[in-house]
């Protein structure tokens, strides 16, 4: 399957979809999921595994873009820990935090998009 600008259209927002995700937890809109912070159930995890891995794996773009994404996952997971700790504001503040991973993702997702 070849990859075409949609399909990379669709994992930005499949990016903006977790952080807004985070963020409700974070206002307490939602009860924390804990697959929220899982690669396997991360939807942006699941299209580059599915989708990219089988034809880009090898690249380095693809695997910065995983490890990034992992990271990013983790801080999540770590911003939820702070909140459910009571640390509202600072837990809310480290989402600055999470724009620099999506920064990074983005940038890392144009490489990508080079390749195809």
């Amino acid at each position: 399957m070849e990859l075409n600008s949609l399909d990379f259209q669709q994992a930005r927002i499949k990016q903006v979809l977790f952080k807004s995700r985070l963020r409700s937890v974070l206002y307490g809109v939602r009860e924390p999921d804990p697959s929220l912070f899982s690669m396997a159930d991360n939807p942006l995890g699941v299209w580059l595994k599915a989708t990219v891995k089988p034809h880009y794996g090898t690249t380095l773009p693809y695997q910065r873009l995983e490890q990034e994404l992992q990271r990013m996952l983790t801080t999540g997971q770590g911003l939820v820990q702070q909140y459910q700790k009571g640390q509202l504001e600072e837990s809310r503040a480290g989402l600055e935090r999470l724009d620099a991973h999506a920064a990074r993702i983005e940038n890392l997702l144009q490489d990508l998009e080079q390749l195809v």
